[in-house]
């Protein structure tokens, strides 16, 4: 199957869609998830064309995770989380739901579930709230 340039995370990074922005850089952009699992449940995707692990150039996947690891960083210390879960699915049987290689930063709390991912969009108002603390973790 071939890459699908009018996927939800291809339209946002031509600015079609809006998002709340945590970080960009040349190769990647990092957002809040619209329907987070928990909060500050972040995404990191490559600006270049890929719809899994598997199409992805290695140095760009290098940069990918580089960033995700420092939004990762930027997560914790914003929700003081005691873990932190990184998630990444390729196809469908695996879970993926958007065919653009992507990366889920979620923070994860003793004794709370998950919620079902797209079950509910978040609140646009708490997710600005939440990309402005991870933004400010970042800057530091």
């Amino acid at each position: 199957m071939s890459y699908d340039r009018n996927n939800v995370f291809a339209r946002i990074l031509r600015g079609e869609l809006p998002c709340h922005k945590v970080h960009e850089d040349e190769h990647t952009l990092a957002f809040m998830d619209i329907m987070p699992q928990t909060p500050g449940h972040t995404l990191v995707i490559p600006r270049a064309e890929a719809r899994d692990l598997f199409e992805l150039p290695a140095e760009v996947l290098t940069a990918t995770i580089v960033a995700t690891q420092r939004v990762a960083h930027a997560v914790r210390q914003a929700f003081s989380p005691p873990g932190v879960m990184i998630a990444q699915f390729n196809g469908a049987a695996a879970g993926q739901t958007v065919f653009h290689l992507h990366f889920h930063v979620i923070p994860r709390y003793d004794g709370e579930s998950l919620t079902l991912h797209g079950a509910k969009p978040g609140d646009s108002q708490v997710l600005a709230a939440h990309a402005e603390r991870i933004r400010a973790c970042l800057q530091v």
